[in-house]
């Protein structure tokens, strides 16, 4: 039986992927919010659906909806707002009865989870996030792999993410910390999540260098030692990336093998809205350990290069 969603930041770069899901599993969009009004993507996919640049007429249709009974209710929200609103708008989707699937980072702050863990018990719905890199099938085999080896092997990790933004970036939501949580929280969270759910919890978690543009450090998980660089400016791209005119340079080796996952990313949202259908969604619980760490980068004050530096940062530092 298909189910009724509602989607707050339609308007927003990952919402497609959140339209197409809803629609490939064949469910019905009934409300759309965003406060911007470029919303063609609609027409190529619920090209009928309601649209509200404002919440509170949002918030009433939606209401009008669920007094016209089980049928007209909404059973799932979709959350693709501002990183700083999620919260809120998680919230929202429990106060009207519905469970929520909201994109990552599910909330910027650890104890945040805590209050939405009471509201899930109190309404009896549930709080469903975006882990796609946990459905990739390239790392799915990785994981199962690295689970055979011995617990007391620690694997030597590097993980490089650059992915250019203009000035528009730092102008914009996501360039502000407060709300983006900055650029461990806002681009690097999906990896931190990752490397928790391949190598176990961290156990120290060190920041090395900190900027509005760039982030770097060093991570030990139970079974792995990271060194990590995360950055937004073009110029840290290296000349691999460059000379192929790529704006965006992703790595991660384990043991100083590059683990191959550039392919397959088109219907993983498809895939978690699937398994979150059945009832075998990301929670709050799966959420933690990497909104731990993010939370951790973002309040730590930088120790500086270190033997253990992402070698990007001592490129920067001149070593």
């Amino acid at each position: 039986m298909s189910k009724n969603f509602a989607i707050i930041g339609v308007g927003g770069y990952i919402a497609p992927r959140h339209l197409k899901a809803i629609k490939d599993t064949g469910n019905n969009l009934i409300a759309a919010l965003d406060v911007n009004d470029s919303v063609g993507i609609l027409d190529r996919f619920f090209p009928d659906v309601p649209f509200f640049t404002e919440f509170e007429r949002f918030d009433r249709h939606v209401e009008k909806m669920r007094r016209q009974g089980e049928s007209k209710c909404i059973d799932y929200v979709t959350v693709c707002s501002p990183n700083y609103l999620h919260d809120a708008h998680i919230r929202f989707a429990l106060r009207i009865g519905a469970n929520a699937i909201c994109e990552k980072p599910l909330v910027l702050n650890p104890w945040n989870l805590d209050a939405l863990q009471e509201l899930e018990r109190e309404s009896g719905r549930t709080v469903n996030t975006i882990l796609q890199l946990r459905v990739h099938p390239a790392l799915i085999a990785l994981r199962e792999t690295l689970q055979r080896d011995p617990d007391t092997k620690k694997h030597e990790v590097y993980l490089t993410y650059i992915t250019s933004r203009g000035p528009w970036y730092m102008n914009s939501w996501k360039g502000n910390q407060e709300r983006s949580g900055g650029v461990a929280t806002n681009v690097g969270i999906h990896f931190f999540d990752l490397l928790v759910w391949l190598f176990g919890g961290a156990k120290t978690n060190q920041v090395h260098y900190s900027s509005p543009s760039k982030t770097g450090g060093y991570l030990e998980l139970e079974r792995a030692k990271v060194s990590w660089f995360l950055s937004l400016d073009r110029n840290d791209l290296p000349d691999t990336a460059t000379e192929c005119g790529l704006s965006t340079f992703r790595s991660i080796t384990v043991d100083g093998k590059e683990v191959e996952f550039s392919e397959g990313f088109t219907d993983l949202h498809t895939v978690v809205y699937q398994e979150t259908l059945k009832g075998r969604g990301f929670g709050l619980e799966d959420a933690r350990a990497a909104i731990n760490i993010a939370h951790d980068i973002r309040v730590a004050k930088p120790t500086g290069i270190s033997e253990n530096s992402h070698p990007f940062l001592h490129h920067l530092s001149g070593e």
